[in-house]
């Protein structure tokens, strides 16, 4: 299936997105934080990398911008948040990004998963994104 960096601070959160998405088949790699999700990413290159926006040390918005500079760019992205400016939060993190989707929280597991199944196939063929 696909390589995918989680970036999430929360312990119970990161365990439920990582079980689920490696029962589907994903080879998932867990950061608990930006500074280790950068690291990961740079390291494995992923295909998919899924941030939450709050965390210590490197939010989420810093780990994309730092991503930016990044060689390689992944396929799809999604960002998590339990903010209520989640539109105002879209808007600032989409400039210059097509294949970018905010997710808040509480989210469905399988919904989550069914995005980044949209995303890696979507990769793998020319056209347009899935929306959020």
């Amino acid at each position: 299936m696909s390589r995918i960096v989680i970036a999430e601070d929360d312990p119970h959160i990161l365990r439920v997105i990582s079980l689920w998405l490696s029962r589907q088949g994903h080879e998932v790699l867990e950061a608990r934080n930006g500074l280790i999700g950068l690291e990961m990413f740079i390291e494995h290159e992923p295909d998919i990398l899924v941030t939450d926006v709050n965390m210590p040390g490197m939010d989420g918005i810093e780990l994309l911008d730092r991503i930016d500079q990044q060689p390689h760019a992944p396929a799809g992205i999604v960002v998590l948040t339990n903010r209520w400016d989640h539109r105002e939060i879209h808007d600032r993190i989409a400039a210059n990004r097509d294949n970018i989707h905010v997710v808040s929280k509480p989210f469905s597991p399988n919904a989550l998963a069914n995005l980044i199944d949209d995303l890696v196939a979507a990769a793998d063929k020319p056209g347009p994104q899935p929306q959020p």
